[in-house]
C-alpha cells in the first residue's frame, strides 16, 4: 500500500510515518513528488491497521497497491523517473542512445568506435568484458582488460560506460570501473544478481527477458528498487515467439505497456532485438515514435570480423543515419537528443 502526505509534510512528520511502519518489521520507501510527498510500505501491508494511519492530521490518504510490483509501479510514483549518469539523462523529454561493440575485441577498436559513436551523437558507450554466450566455445570476453579499456576510453572521451555483470561475484570488479551495471536478458530472474546489485546504489540497466512478460520485467525491477536503488532503467530487447525472420521479436507496444504501468524509462535494444542490421534503422524509428526513452546499438568498424554478434551491428555511417533520423522524430514529439558536455 501507498501512504500520500498531505501538500507541505515536514521532513519530521515524514520520518515519524517511517518509523510507524518499520515498527511494524516492515519496509518503506519514500518518494517526493512535485505535488505529493508519498511512502510505499514493503511487505505484508496487513500488519498496518489503516484508519489509525489515516487518522494522522498530516496524512491525505491510504490507498492500496493493487499491481504485484509496488514501488515501479505509477501508484507509487505517478511522475516519470530521471535516471542521471554524470549528466546524461535517461527520462523525461530527451532520447538518449547508447551504442558501441558488443564486446570489446581489444583497445585500438573500441576507441576507433566509441569516437565515431560519440561525433555522431551517442551519449554513452556500451560494450562488454563479460560476454554470456549460448555455446561454451564462443568468444567469451576480454574480462578486467576489457574493463579497463572501457573506462580509460569512457575518461579520455567523457562517455559514461554501459557493461554487463553477470555473476555476484563480479560485482565489485565491475563497478570499480562501470557507470551502470547491465542485466542481461539471461539473468533478468536471478534474483540474488538483482539483490546484489541493487545494494551498490549504481544506475541499473535491465534488460527484458527472451521469455518474459512486462509484469515479470517489471517484478525483477521491483527487487532491485527494494534495496533503495531508484536508478533503474529498463531495456526491450526482443521475446522468443514463433518467427524466424529474426533473432527476436521486438515488442514496440512494450514500450507504450510499460509508460503506462511503470514510472521507470525504458530503451529499445534493436540490434539484439533483430539480429539483423539492415532492420536496425527502421526498428529505432519506431521505437522513438512510440515514446522509448531511448536505444542501445551495436555499432563496429569491420562487422565482418567482429567476434561477437557482427551480423546485428551497424557501421559507423549507418549509425550517423540513424542518428538523424532519430533526431528528426524526437523533435516531432517534442523531445530532443541527449547531448554530451
Amino acid at each position: 500500500m501507498i501512504i500520500i502526505l498531505q501538500p507541505g509534510a515536514t521532513d519530521e512528520q515524514i520520518r515519524d510515518i517511517v518509523s510507524r511502519i518499520k515498527s511494524l518489521g516492515l519496509g518503506a520507501m519514500v518518494s517526493r513528488g512535485v505535488h505529493r510527498t508519498i511512502v510505499g510500505v514493503i511487505g505484508e501491508g496487513d500488519k498496518l491497521r489503516v484508519k489509525p494511519l489515516a487518522a494522522i492530521p498530516f496524512v491525505e490518504k491510504v490507498v492500496p497497491i493493487m499491481s504485484p510490483y509496488k514501488l515501479a509501479s505509477r501508484e507509487f510514483r505517478p511522475e516519470d523517473t530521471i535516471v542521471e549518469v554524470k549528466g546524461v539523462r535517461f527520462g523525461g523529454d530527451e532520447v538518449t542512445v547508447i551504442a558501441g561493440p558488443c564486446a570489446v575485441e581489444n583497445r585500438d577498436m573500441l576507441f576507433q568506435i566509441a569516437s565515431a559513436v560519440k561525433a555522431a551523437g551517442a551519449s554513452a558507450l556500451r560494450g562488454g568484458a563479460f560476454k554470456p554466450r549460448t555455446s561454451p566455445y564462443s568468444f567469451q570476453g576480454l574480462g578486467e582488460e576489457g574493463l579497463k579499456y572501457l573506462r580509460e576510453c569512457g575518461d579520455e572521451l567523457g562517455m559514461p560506460i554501459v557493461t554487463e555483470v553477470m555473476d555476484t561475484r563480479l560485482i565489485p570488479l565491475v563497478e570499480k570501473y562501470a557507470d551502470v551495471l547491465q542485466i542481461g536478458a539471461r539473468n533478468m530472474q536471478n534474483f540474488n544478481l538483482l539483490t546484489e546489485v541493487g545494494k551498490t546504489g549504481k544506475p541499473i540497466l535491465l534488460k527484458r527477458g527472451m521469455s518474459a512478460t512486462v509484469k515479470d520485467l517489471l517484478l525483477s525491477a521491483e527487487y532491485i528498487l527494494s534495496q533503495g536503488n531508484n536508478n533503474v532503467i529498463l531495456c526491450e530487447r526482443g521475446i522468443r515467439t514463433f518467427e524466424d525472420s529474426t533473432r527476436n521479436t521486438v515488442d514496440i507496444s512494450a514500450v507504450a505497456v510499460i509508460q503506462h504501468a511503470s514510472h521507470l524509462p525504458v530503451i529499445v535494444d534493436p540490434s539484439h532485438g533483430t539480429g539483423r542490421r539492415d532492420l536496425i534503422l527502421p526498428v529505432s524509428r519506431a521505437a522513438i515514435a512510440a515514446g522509448a526513452n531511448g536505444l542501445m546499438v551495436e555499432v563496429h568498424m569491420c562487422p565482418q570480423e567482429a567476434l561477437c554478434d557482427g551480423e546485428q551491428a551497424l557501421l559507423p555511417e549507418d549509425f550517423e543515419q540513424l542518428m538523424r533520423d532519430v533526431r528528426r522524430i524526437a523533435e516531432v514529439l517534442g523531445k530532443r537528443v541527449a547531448q554530451l558536455n
